[in-house]
């Protein structure tokens, strides 16, 4: 699965934006401003000219930013469908083939090697696809098209940046047709802010290098204020007669509360009585439910959707 940073499958309404405008100018013309905004910030002109020469809008992109899907898929489709026997065995081969990695970036960012391993697969089937367009190309056709203008021109000023500095060539930034790229699918400006050099050879290559790609993705959780002592959250079973008016991801209160009021682990095992934040969820109509913590939502600043934190709390149980 390659996101388009961030598909919100958990907020539909948002995904219903209004169609994109005509583009107000020629794509030359919009080309000339980006190369002069650029130049002012810095980048090289050679730079420029191997990303911007001879480049042409991508009406693939096009197509794909004026979609406008419906959101259709229960809890239970998209749990199946990112949770599969095939993906959990994999996830089990990278865990242990990159395990002296994931110990590296936990003893430098405290955060669970499990986690960064599924958010790895969720997001690109642990580096199985991360995008094949053109991340320059797609960006520069979203800036001029004018829907978003504003947000992809800062993500591609970005971009160009980062081929200045020479952590990747213009033919190897490739990713989504939205922009996000390499292994960790990280949008241009996130790369400048989170993205790092693991191994110190001078570059951030969230391409073709593991320790970087793993690295930056501990340090986006890092960043967002993950806790190295708790879990993401569990499954649990409500008793009878529970008020689903209080399954909502905002009503955080103290675990201890809920275990008073006979939330259970699904063995019927009692939960520890403790002082820490949690919520329950109710995400499908199966009934399936979930006590969720800190780091439930700090998982959500990666991909801000309950399905997407919950795949990647369940998938980060069953890798290691």
């Amino acid at each position: 699965m390659v996101p388009t940073r961030r598909i919100l499958l958990s907020l539909p309404a948002l995904l219903l934006a209004p169609r994109a405008q005509a583009a107000s100018e020629s794509f030359p013309a919009f080309l000339n401003g980006v190369r002069a905004e650029a130049r002012r910030a810095g980048v090289s002109a050679n730079t420029l000219s191997r990303a911007l020469d001879g480049l042409q809008p991508n009406d693939r992109v096009l197509e794909l930013d004026r979609r406008q899907p419906e959101f259709t898929q229960t809890w239970e489709q998209y749990r199946d469908a990112r949770l599969s026997q095939q993906r959990i065995d994999a996830g089990r081969r990278a865990f242990a083939d990159n395990r002296a990695t994931l110990e590296t970036v936990q003893d430098r960012f405290r955060v669970s090697p499990r986690i960064v391993t599924a958010i790895w697969g969720l997001e690109t089937n642990y580096g199985g696809f991360t995008g094949n367009m053109n991340v320059i190309q797609s960006l520069a056709t979203l800036a001029w098209d004018g829907r978003r203008s504003s947000y992809f021109r800062n993500e591609l000023l970005a971009a160009l940046k980062i081929l200045d500095a020479g952590h990747v060539t213009p033919d190897r930034m490739r990713g989504s047709w939205a922009g996000a790229m390499g292994h960790p699918q990280f949008m241009p400006s996130n790369f400048d802010r989170l993205a790092v050099d693991m191994d110190g050879d001078g570059r951030r290559d969230i391409w073709d290098n593991r320790a970087d790609a793993l690295g930056s993705i501990g340090n986006y959780l890092a960043r967002s204020g993950w806790r190295d002592d708790e879990l993401w959250g569990r499954e649990v079973v409500l008793p009878a007669g529970f008020d689903t008016e209080q399954a909502r991801r905002e009503n955080m209160r103290p675990l201890r509360d809920w275990v008073r009021m006979g939330v259970r682990r699904p063995d019927g095992v009692e939960l520890p009585a403790l002082d820490m934040q949690a919520a329950i969820l109710i995400p499908g109509p199966s009934g399936q439910a979930f006590a969720v913590y800190h780091n439930f939502n700090v998982i959500r600043r990666y991909n801000p959707s309950n399905f997407y934190a919950l795949a990647v709390g369940m998938l980060s149980d069953r890798v290691a």
